[in-house]
């Protein structure tokens, strides 16, 4: 059996995994004996598509999956390569005036980290930045949360966040923070043309380095009796404003 790649497991995320980014699934195993109609289903689809599949023991798939809860099915799956850092500005030129990119400041926990991809593939941001200290990387965990989004959006891994938010406001990005103690409501604020919104990780937000880079600063106003919102519900409230207003001008 290959070990190149990397193992995605559950049903979601295989299935996810065959429906939007089929050419990258090398190989799937799924345990022998199980009459899961899904597990079927997704049986079928890949051996459509010429994919070996194998049909192993349960305790092979525990040992492979690693401890990520499987169900059933893993998937052996080779990344697309990794956009790099230089594909910034060709991006945001790319997006005519409308470049909308997620900045995400050391968020540490892979399921926040797929949440928030996936809430980024569903508003069809241009790309998203993560630092490549203190954050999660895009690993198995991630991929699976991101129901596959990970690898279907632009996800640049940058070394000087600081660095690369003053070259995309160089490139005519406005480059907007969320922070609980703003004087600015999100929803006061333009976020139509070329846009950055930066989000904090868990705990400790963004970073002052980061916070000073930013050209404002915003909240999402929150009447009820709570201080916060978690990351990825932030990140999806963000994003949805700015795909709120966007649409509003369109004929």
């Amino acid at each position: 059996m290959s070990t190149k790649g990397t193992w995605i497991a559950g049903i979601n995320a295989v299935s996810a995994a065959l429906e939007h980014d089929l050419s990258h699934v090398r190989e799937i195993l799924v345990e022998a004996g199980s009459k899961n109609p899904r597990l079927t289903e997704i049986e079928e689809t890949a051996r459509r598509h010429e994919i070996s599949v194998r049909r192993v023991a349960l305790q092979a798939l525990d040992g492979v999956a690693g401890g990520l809860r499987h169900q059933g099915v893993i998937a052996r799956y080779e990344a697309p390569r990794q956009v790099e850092e230089s594909a910034l500005p060709e991006l945001i030129e790319a997006a005519n005036g409308a470049a909308l990119i997620l900045v995400l400041d050391g968020v540490q926990d892979p399921h926040n980290l797929g949440a928030c991809l996936r809430s980024a593939a569903a508003a069809g941001v241009t790309a998203v930045i993560i630092p490549k200290d203190k954050a999660a990387p895009i690993n198995a965990t991630v991929r699976k949360t991101s129901a596959g989004a990970a690898d279907r959006i632009p996800v640049i891994s940058v070394t000087n966040l600081a660095r690369t938010l003053r070259a995309i406001k160089d490139a005519g990005v406005w480059v907007y923070g969320l922070d609980g103690e703003a004087s600015t409501g999100l929803h006061s604020v333009d976020f139509r043309g070329n846009v950055a919104l930066v989000l904090g990780g868990e705990g400790e937000g963004m970073r002052r380095l980061t916070r000073e880079h930013c050209d404002g600063l915003v909240k999402i106003p929150m009447p009820g009796d709570m201080e916060s919102l978690n990351v990825s519900v932030a990140t999806g409230v963000a994003l949805f404003e700015a795909v709120r207003q966007r649409l509003e001008i369109k004929p």
